[in-house]
């Protein structure tokens, strides 16, 4: 390894035993279990970086047509890879690949990567007839309080039958004007000669396609050739998708490497790199950017002295919370709520820095057993599983130690009584799994608690109660607990009943509390995963985050309509739908929805869009 510059200390560990203990490494670093992977040579990262340097300018000055182009000829070879991929991903989380809960493969890796190419090669085109990605007539608007939105989904044909009724807007950042949408979009294809360079995105997830579409991003949006560096975890699968991105890898725009934390720490150092993008956590973002724990890094982030001097970007994890509006819900509705929420934490086993996190619920709400139970019943039918982290079961004993067994306590309380404290395990685990978990009783004013500053990427999902059973006081008091409380900023949900928003007051402080929530995704009576899903909304942290706080991450990614001004996507659902979504844990063909989904993706015709929703049907 060459000479590795002083923020490669970064990747030193916190005390043994500590439950945000994976994430201070630096992205890449290897993880305890992890199977080792391919490992990038010395020589081979000089050559890398230098490949990417001699095609940088030629890459940023190609014509979008060209670019479309070339990104079209890459779906064959990811549609080709598809089922590896899956199988790949299956493997790492001991699933069969045959079954429905392969789905959840399906829909977070070819799928979404798929799509995100092909809606790329359409704004290019879009780009190359008319200088910008196009918008629905009228797509842009100011609202009533003066700010400016877009719709930017649905986008294309087919959205609606494959999405159902989902929608979403991108609300701009105050002093946006309509005019200045337009001016700021696509704003890379707006230069006469851009310059262009190299880009490194640090892959830190166990879900490759997640830094890949980050690469995409950084690419086909930002126009920079990228060095992706894959963690050990996700090794396999960066294997699969380097072979199937070939037309990128052989003209020197795209590179995979593969290694240690001191191999990530050495790439973004180098002075071949202009700029950084890093996946992962909050702790992997700051060791790059300060340097290690300890009382130097605090010394820095207080003066601003930066060891890593780049432009950084980054998309990192939070606690994500889900609120729920006192409301009198139908029963088939709170059970479809109910499903959307235990989903969440079955996914993956919860490594996904958008999973629900914490569940926060009204004082005095006279359906909260009811949703508890149903909350159990949907996570009672899924079989444990063996986590996607590998800190998993560290960070579960950590998270859940002194806390005392619940069960029928919690499930057959009274509303008017506040939520006994303690654990509900859920689900007999199996040699390295754990059991699905609730955690009850919490205080939203406990300064402490390890569950409001800590992902638990296990499984896990924390109960508190705020407010009144007025809705207006609950939102209020869930918004200041969600902005105050809780780390992170990347995504939240609302569940509110359509009715709730006719009555004036209620409507209006649901408005209040969209505006006021610091989360760059927020989506009512879905996970915020449907935005991800969909592409085309942009998809990051809310921006009032800075290096030296940096919570969920700067910049956003994904935005395939490549608006600038963005503060946050705002996506609506109904509060139950049908056929059923493929991404619920109960849905018996999910994953042959997921695989209808890629192909669809690929070729987006009524044909295949009709296969998609036979199988959804059934399901």
């Amino acid at each position: 390894m060459p000479p590795v510059p002083d923020v490669v200390t970064a990747a030193a560990d916190p005390a043994p035993g500590s439950p945000a203990s994976s994430d201070t490494a630096a992205p890449s670093a290897a993880e305890p279990g992890a199977a080792p992977g391919p490992e990038t040579s010395p020589a081979e990262l000089d050559r890398a970086l230098s490949e990417l340097g001699d095609a940088a300018l030629g890459f940023a000055r190609m014509p979008p047509r060209d670019k479309a182009s070339l990104l079209r000829s890459l779906l064959p070879g990811l549609l080709a890879a598809a089922r590896p991929q899956v199988e790949a991903s299956c493997a790492a989380m001991g699933l069969d690949p045959r079954s429905a809960a392969s789905g959840e493969a399906w829909l977070a890796g070819p799928y979404p990567t798929l799509s995100h190419v092909r809606l790329l090669a359409e704004a290019l085109e879009d780009i190359a007839a008319r200088g910008r990605p196009r918008l629905a007539r009228g797509a842009v608007r100011e609202r009533a309080d003066g700010r400016v939105e877009v719709e930017v989904f649905p986008a294309r044909r087919g959205d609606a039958a494959l999405h159902g009724p989902v929608r979403a807007r991108a609300l701009m950042l105050p002093g946006a004007t309509r005019a200045g949408v337009r001016e700021e979009q696509a704003r890379f294809y707006q230069q006469r000669d851009p310059e262009g360079g190299v880009a490194l995105v640090l892959g830190a997830d166990d879900v490759a396609s997640v830094p890949l579409r980050e690469a995409l991003h950084k690419l086909f949006v930002e126009g920079r050739v990228v060095a992706l560096a894959t963690s050990p975890r996700s090794a396999p699968l960066g294997v699969i998708l380097e072979r199937a991105l070939a037309p990128l890898v052989s003209r020197g725009l795209l590179r995979f490497v593969y290694g240690s934390a001191d191999m990530s720490a050495y790439l973004a150092a180098h002075p071949a790199v202009g700029e950084v993008h890093v996946t992962g956590s909050a702790a992997a973002h700051d060791a790059l950017v300060w340097g290690p724990p300890g009382p130097s890094q605090a010394l820095r982030r207080a003066s601003g002295e930066r060891l890593l001097q780049k432009p950084i970007s980054s998309t990192l994890g939070g606690v994500s919370p889900v609120l729920v509006m006192p409301w009198l819900y139908g029963g088939d509705e709170l059970w479809f709520q109910a499903r959307v929420l235990a989903s969440q934490v079955v996914s993956n086993a919860s490594p996904g820095s958008h999973a629900a996190q914490v569940l926060v619920l009204p004082r005095g709400f006279v359906q909260r057993p009811l949703l508890l139970r149903l909350l159990h019943r949907a996570l009672s039918a899924v079989p444990p599983r063996r986590p996607g982290h590998p800190d998993a079961e560290a960070r579960y004993a950590a998270l859940t130690a002194g806390r005392a067994p619940l069960e029928r306590e919690l499930l057959d309380g009274t509303p008017d009584a506040p939520l006994p404290r303690g654990v509900v395990r859920i689900g007999e685990p199996g040699p390295g799994e754990l059991p699905w978990t609730l955690v009850a009783g919490l205080s939203g004013s406990d300064a402490d608690e390890p569950l409001f500053s800590t992902e638990p990427r296990c499984g896990l999902l924390s109960i508190v109660e705020v407010g009144s059973s007025d809705p207006v006081e609950f939102l209020a008091a869930a918004t200041r607990f969600c902005n105050d409380r809780l780390r992170g900023t990347l995504g939240a949900s609302i569940v509110a009943h359509p009715i709730s928003a006719e009555d004036p007051a209620v409507g209006a402080a649901l408005e209040r509390a969209l505006l006021e929530l610091r989360y760059g995704v927020i989506a009512v009576n879905q996970a915020p995963a449907a935005a991800h899903a969909a592409v085309v909304p942009p998809w990051g942290a809310h921006p009032s985050a800075t290096p030296a706080d940096i919570q969920s991450g700067l910049g956003f990614v994904h935005n395939t309509a490549m608006l600038g001004q963005v503060e946050k996507t705002i996506l609506r659902a109904p509060l139950t739908t049908f056929p059923r979504p493929p991404s619920f844990c109960d849905h018996r063909r999910s994953h042959v929805v997921g695989e209808r989904l890629a192909a669809c993706a690929a070729d987006p015709g009524w044909g295949n869009i009709a296969c998609v929703v036979s199988a959804a049907m059934r399901g």
